[in-house]
């Protein structure tokens, strides 16, 4: 995590000796009149105002230098020594663009909101694209993984980041953001002596793992919480997107009862060769795409893992963001599975095609036994 600069134990300058910076981000200037424009919204057709600004950025330093006021977070990742407003003045301008399509009590709830990520490739664009919304101050991610050469069509890393930990990305991402979160880390993943702290003080579990058992025992736990999970699933162009409401029904069946009330034994007992149907069957067997249906069939054989695209991963993390909105603010969320089909809304020849879409469905779905 960042180290906060304390002046109660050195001044400024022991400070900046004692960490030498590779370089410093220093625009407090321009955060003053970000914040000042935000509080005087009459400015922004009236382009005079030199002189209010000036009598605002007295009153605001009090006989400080800029030096003085705000905050100073040092980055040791990248060797990087920035200067920030103080932590309601820093959400504040952050913010300040949402309103008033989320008003400030709202944004409020957002912030206080605590989400565990499980699963950092999909998973990455909803904690991002909610952090960026304001959301999630206190910030839980899992993932055992590195960032590999595959990932980089979905992921908004680039080749420098090749090897690292999926977990450090995001968390230097989410401080440099808002240097004032707290993001609790499991680089490992989740595992079963970790699950009770994974879990602790979570209000929101979004879960995006590969591993069908990781995903039962993460819904087992999370029902036994009482906490709701949010999944979004890549689907070609389009996403599917699910929610478990098991914080209003602590006893309802994993997966909204795609796979019925199933047991960790009866997963373990489970051959091999039926992991792909027990997976689409959690994904949703009547909305997969026709490419994917034929590509799932390929995996092993002609291509090495099921395909995923980056506007989807995208997409996954604007449908996770809009969720934990709604879950926040204590909004209805609809539980069922939920298709976000590009296709249907642009390509003008969607419906006409239907029966031909129909048809492979129900040899792709002959193909597995369902």
């Amino acid at each position: 995590m960042p180290e906060r600069f304390d002046n109660t134990t050195e001044s400024l300058s022991e400070f900046r000796n004692r960490l030498a910076p590779a370089r410093t981000v220093d625009r407090f200037d321009l955060l003053l009149e970000d914040l000042f424009l935000i509080r005087n919204p009459r400015f922004k057709f009236i382009k005079e105002f030199a002189e209010e600004y000036l009598a605002f950025e007295a009153e605001y330093l009090k006989g400080r230098t800029s030096d003085e006021a705000g905050e100073w977070f040092y980055f040791p990742w990248n060797g990087t020594l920035a200067h920030y407003l103080p932590e309601d003045e820093h959400q504040e301008i952050r913010t300040a663009r949402n309103r008033n399509i989320i008003l400030p009590d709202e944004q409020k709830k957002l912030y206080d909101f605590r989400v565990a990520y499980a699963g950092l490739s999909v998973g990455s664009h909803g904690v991002t694209t909610f952090a960026l919304m304001g959301g999630g101050k206190h910030i839980t991610i899992a993932d055992p993984d590195v960032v590999s050469a595959s990932n980089l069509n979905r992921i908004r890393y680039d080749y420098l980041s090749l090897g690292r930990k999926k977990t450090d990305l995001v968390r230097e991402y989410i401080y440099q953001l808002n240097p004032y979160a707290s993001v609790t880390c499991f680089d490992e993943g989740v595992t079963e002596a970790s699950m009770d702290s994974f879990f602790e003080g979570v209000q929101v579990l979004v879960e995006e793992t590969d591993n069908l058992e990781m995903k039962i025992r993460l819904r087992l736990e999370a029902r036994a919480r009482r906490i709701p999970v949010i999944m979004a699933t890549d689907n070609g162009d389009n996403i599917i997107f699910e929610c478990e409401r098991f914080d209003l029904n602590p006893d309802a069946q994993l997966f909204n009862g795609a796979i019925g009330n199933i047991t960790l034994d009866e997963f373990k007992s489970f051959e091999p060769s039926e992991l792909p149907r027990l997976a689409t069957k959690i994904a949703g067997p009547r909305l997969i795409t026709e490419r994917m249906m034929q590509s799932l069939q390929e995996v092993g054989k002609s291509i090495y893992s099921w395909p995923q695209l980056g506007d989807a991963a995208t997409l996954s993390g604007v449908a996770i963001a809009y969720a934990l909105k709604r879950l926040a603010l204590e909004e209805p969320l609809r539980t069922e599975k939920s298709e976000i089909n590009l296709d249907a809304l642009l390509t003008p020849d969607y419906e006409a095609s239907g029966p031909a879409r129909e048809l492979a469905r129900k040899r792709f779905l002959e193909a597995l036994g369902l």
